[in-house]
């Protein structure tokens, strides 16, 4: 039952939730001012409104809402992030929560309006959050921490915890997707030739990133069993990844797209079976690539060992993640559809695909069109 005080030219509205676990009276309150000009009758009648809407907020859970942000994150953690996410995106948000906490966790999550939200968001935009460059955050970072709260506020609206998710109404700043880097195909070329002459471990890696456009750790997850040497198929079936929390570990892959089937090159799986031929009987691992202590490769292992590789040969600085794009971009102007292309990356939806190689798309059909037109007898200038 709610009770109403009248203090000074406010209301205070209670209402009683229960007990909790160690005996004690739960209450609930909500100060409701009436505006300026309204009648005895009209406050009456919009207190008497007020208060039923408060009780039944009340009723259905929602007074939870007194609880502080921060606390409820780590419930949020517990109850929802461990069972339902991946082991790396939990630990990416934990790295979120200094700064989370240090601007709402102090809060009520009942208090946490759109705009509370979007102050904190433009905070990040503010020159000097990102402590390494001494700019602000990329926007890519900022969406990536409105999502982070965004699945608090959802999981504590599906609790009954508060009423709606005030992330909803915030927009992160826009996102200008760069061009991909990656080496063009006389670049690619040159690559492969340098490396034919580095051990067969890191040649293996390279081609299985160029021709199956693999993510590393997709690549750093491949046992001996997922390889079809009769077909020349290679499976994705895990993925081998690193915190600096849990070390390298052995995850599901990224979607449920990302399970798939690749043929390669007849030369890339004789790459491998010589690969595997060199290896001594007494390893046991059946990882394809592992540290000398038998255990699976650290996957940060390969972007160190490219680094002095590129440096060591004068080749133009990429990154692996670069492969998996060359190999997009290969598809897409070799006249692959975009269907074919979005599988064969293991992407979820193809829009991801379209998103991110939007231009090299355009470029290639910039391409077919002036073809056309040659083949027409039309200019194409």
């Amino acid at each position: 039952m709610a009770s109403v005080k009248k203090r000074g030219n406010s209301y205070s509205i209670t209402v009683s939730c229960g007990y909790n676990i160690h005996g004690k009276q739960i209450r609930q309150y909500k100060t409701w001012c009436p505006p300026q000009g309204m009648t005895e009758r009209q406050i009456k009648r919009e207190l008497l409104a007020k208060t039923a809407e408060f009780e039944q907020q009340c009723h259905l859970g929602v007074c939870g809402g007194d609880i502080k942000f921060e606390a409820f994150a780590e419930k949020w953690f517990v109850e929802y992030a461990a069972p339902n996410l991946k082991i790396r995106t939990i630990s990416r948000y934990r790295q979120m929560t200094e700064r989370v906490y240090r601007s709402i966790g102090h809060l009520k999550m009942q208090s946490i309006t759109p705009r509370v939200i979007s102050r904190f968001v433009l905070d990040l935009g503010r020159s000097g959050e990102n402590k390494r460059s001494g700019k602000a955050l990329s926007p890519k970072t900022i969406k990536n921490y409105l999502s982070f709260v965004s699945g608090i506020f959802s999981y504590a609206a599906a609790q009954g915890i508060v009423l709606d998710n005030p992330c909803r109404y915030v927009k992160a700043p826009p996102q200008i997707r760069p061009e991909q880097p990656c080496y063009t195909k006389e670049e690619a070329q040159t690559f492969l030739n340098e490396l034919a002459f580095e051990p067969l471990c890191w040649q293996v890696y390279f081609n299985l990133a160029i021709f199956g456009g693999f993510r590393r750790g997709e690549i750093m997850g491949l046992e001996w069993g997922d390889i079809d040497f009769e077909n020349n198929i290679i499976t994705i079936n895990r993925t081998s990844l690193y915190t600096s929390e849990l070390g390298v570990f052995t995850d599901t892959p990224k979607t449920k797209s990302s399970r798939r089937s690749l043929k390669l090159p007849y030369a890339v799986i004789e790459l491998i079976k010589r690969y595997k031929a060199q290896r001594p009987e007494s390893v046991l691992s059946e990882r394809l690539f592992i540290a000398k202590n038998g255990e699976p490769m650290n996957p940060t292992c390969v972007e160190n060992w490219l680094e002095r590789f590129l440096k060591r040969k004068g080749l133009r600085r990429v990154n692996t993640h670069s492969f998996r794009h060359l190999n997009a971009t290969l598809l897409i102007n070799s006249g692959a559809d975009i269907k074919t292309v979005s599988a064969a990356l293991g992407h979820s939806q193809i829009s991801t695909t379209l998103n991110i190689y939007a231009h090299t798309i355009a470029q290639s059909q910039a391409k077919a069109a002036d073809a056309i037109a040659e083949m027409m007898g039309i200019s194409c200038k």
